[in-house]
């Protein structure tokens, strides 16, 4: 965002800034040392063994003897560090390999097929061995847990060094999080001692990822079963995004795209990071409140401790639908490309904003019940702002015209429709579209072409106009080493207004963030508290039933940052961090959606017949009536006069 905060307003699908969540996160990845358990592979002697790679062809631990280092790295086709972790497996398998270490990679995943390993090895450039191991044989006598997990034996083919690849990725408590760049290679250190004949100087480290999905150790059993109870489970908390094509790292549509992630879906959710949700439970209640009841959860953990059983397909529901490729109530009315041809993002260094501005030719006003932002390419758009500009608008945003927000997209934030068929945005005729690209190099040169639909609400539904506010301060300065670091902004309402969504909006350094109301009555509420703010899930808060905010009402935002060295996302704790549009600075807004109550307000929207009909009709009778009463009047004087002895004929 690289304008001034008084030109902004917030819409419905706010923007997040985020590198995708990662649903499979260990906890406290980032823990620097583990204690050695009785049972740790450290020091453990590995037995030769014979797996295939998914070519069929034979490779033993054995066959590379002469190597005085070999690395073992489990990995899992589906798993989001798995696949974020490929490519410097790749290009560590370059830097070792001329000094004799030799890699191997071994799948133990049940749920993975050899045909997805051989998609796996040829997306990510995979020319070392790439093993499969059936019934996790191996995993076992390793003592493997997760992937990415790696493995250092030396020449005895002793385990010297255990646990993460580097430091950039990882999960703080239920949070995940994403460094700048890795402050630590592990692993890479750890083979630069062995080569140097040194003991390893950090052996241990606890490695994040997905956990291995073993065989089964029980029968199933049970009457809970997927085609009766957790099938339905999954499609009202699970499918919107774990279906392909979304951000979800995998599909949980069938009983098999189940089968493998059932011990990962049991961390995640007592551990509460999935499904996604920030609010604290004691105030507000949202309508797109994704938590599972005690009692779902309960359900979800027989089901898995009773092996999982499918059930009778007879008892499954009928499938969820959804729009092809959108997350919308159903298709768009209209689908509006950022320009004609995509734009060439380059391979490396920062790219600055960029802004693509579309005429849509609407002749006629646009009442928009729903809008989502699609990249075109997941991989180097960090996120995308679509602004509109009404017709006498301006867009230049230095100048402190109003510039509306329409809606955004960024990984982790799924897209929020109006739930409120009554309570819309209004696009008058002759608006255009500003699209704001934030793009992120990936190490090749790749091309976007992102785009937003939207879906029109029937004109005679809606009764109020949707605007937004945002509530933000730009003149912070967070000193270093602030753990909790407070900054406030306030708005006061010009007039009654329903409150129907509400999102906080921070970076790398947000901690905590509410929204407070304080009435012109002398009562204060807390409107929405995010005790534990996660980058990576910025979410939208829609209220179950929206509030009536009386004129002068002042809702006050509070939020805290921490720029200390325990905040493992922290880009640099020695900095003082003021507002800026990368992630590395910070911002500090609060958005409200909110329907002026004032009918003032709507009609303006209306064509202008529309507008003076009841006028006209009024003034229309009192017309009518005026010359009847003096047709009526007149014909009496007539008759009047025709009785009167001085009429003349």
């Amino acid at each position: 965002m690289r304008h001034n905060v008084s030109n902004l307003l917030r819409s419905i699908v706010c923007l997040a800034v985020a590198v995708g969540p990662c649903p499979s996160l260990a906890a406290d990845p980032d823990a620097s040392t583990r204690s050695v358990a009785a049972d740790s592979p450290l020091g453990k002697r590995i037995d030769d063994f014979e797996l295939r790679d998914f070519h069929g062809a034979k490779h033993r631990l054995s066959d590379y003897r002469d190597a005085p280092i070999v690395v073992v790295v489990f990995l899992g086709t589906e798993c989001p560090l798995a696949r974020l972790y490929s490519p410097r497996l790749v290009a560590l398998e370059k830097e070792y390999a001329p000094r004799g270490v030799q890699f191997l990679a071994i799948n133990s995943n049940r749920q993975d097929s050899v045909t997805e390993l051989t998609h796996f090895a040829r997306t990510f450039g995979i020319t070392f061995p790439l093993l499969k191991d059936p019934g996790n044989v191996v995993a076992d006598r390793f003592g493997a847990q997760r992937t990415p997990e790696a493995f250092v034996l030396d020449v005895q083919r002793v385990v010297r060094y255990w646990g993460r690849i580097d430091d950039q990725y990882g999960l703080q408590g239920v949070m995940g999080y994403q460094r700048p760049k890795a402050t630590r290679r592990d692993l890479a250190e750890a083979l630069d001692d062995l080569l140097a004949g040194r003991q390893v100087r950090r052996p241990l480290t606890r490695a994040p990822g997905c956990l291995i999905g073993r065989v089964r150790q029980i029968e199933p059993h049970g009457d809970i079963t997927w085609c009766n109870q957790i099938s339905r489970l999954f499609q009202k908390h699970c499918q919107s995004c774990h279906r392909p094509g979304e951000i979800a790292p995998f599909p949980l549509l069938t009983y098999e795209d189940v089968q493998g992630w059932e011990p990962m879906i049991r961390e995640v959710v007592e551990q509460q990071r999935m499904p996604p949700w920030g609010a604290g439970g004691e105030f507000g209640h949202f309508l797109n409140d994704p938590r599972l009841s005690a009692e779902e959860k309960q359900l979800l953990f027989d089901w898995i401790d009773n092996g999982s059983p499918e059930g009778d397909p007879a008892d499954l529901p009928p499938p969820r639908t959804f729009p092809e490729g959108w997350n919308l109530p159903r298709e768009p009315d209209q689908v509006i490309y950022m320009d004609d041809k995509p734009f060439t993002v380059p391979a490396e260094g920062i790219v600055e904003y960029q802004w693509f501005y579309v005429d849509p030719g609407w002749t006629e006003g646009k009442w928009v019940a729903a809008a989502e932002c699609r990249p075109g390419n997941r991989a180097v758009v960090h996120h995308v702002t679509v602004y509109y500009k009404p017709p006498g608008g301006s867009w230049d945003l230095r100048l402190g015209d109003k510039i509306n927000l329409l809606c955004g997209y960024a990984p982790g934030k799924t897209p929020v429709a109006s739930q409120y068929e009554e309570a819309c945005f209004y696009l008058p005729a002759g608006t255009q579209l500003a699209f704001e690209m934030h793009y992120t190099p990936v190490g090749s040169v790749q091309q976007d072409r992102s785009c937003i639909g939207l879906v029109f609400a029937d004109p005679e539904k809606v009764k109020r106009r949707v605007t937004c506010v945002m509530i933000a301060n730009t003149e912070f300065a967070i000193p270093p080493h602030a753990a909790n670091h407070r900054v406030e902004a306030s708005y006061t309402l010009p007039e009654e207004s329903l409150l129907y969504c509400m999102s906080p909006h921070m970076h790398l350094r947000g901690k905590a963030f509410r929204f407070e109301a304080y009435y012109p009555s002398g009562d204060h509420e807390i409107l929405l508290d995010v005790p534990q703010f996660d980058f990576n899930w910025q979410n939208n808060y829609l209220l179950r039933k929206p509030l009536l905010l009386p004129r002068g009402t002042i809702v006050r935002c509070v939020a805290h940052f921490d720029n200390s060295e325990d905040n493992l996302a922290n880009p640099n704790p020695e900095a003082t961090v003021r507002w800026g549009d990368q992630t590395w600075e910070e911002m500090m807004i609060g958005t409200l959606v909110l329907a002026p109550t004032d009918p003032a307000a709507f009609a303006e929207t209306r064509p202008f017949w529309r507008r003076w009909t009841w006028l006209s009709l009024a003034l229309g009778a009192l017309f009518v009536g005026a010359v009847l009463v003096r047709r009526r009047t007149a014909r009496r004087s007539a008759a009047i006069a025709a009785r009167s002895p001085h009429h003349v004929s």
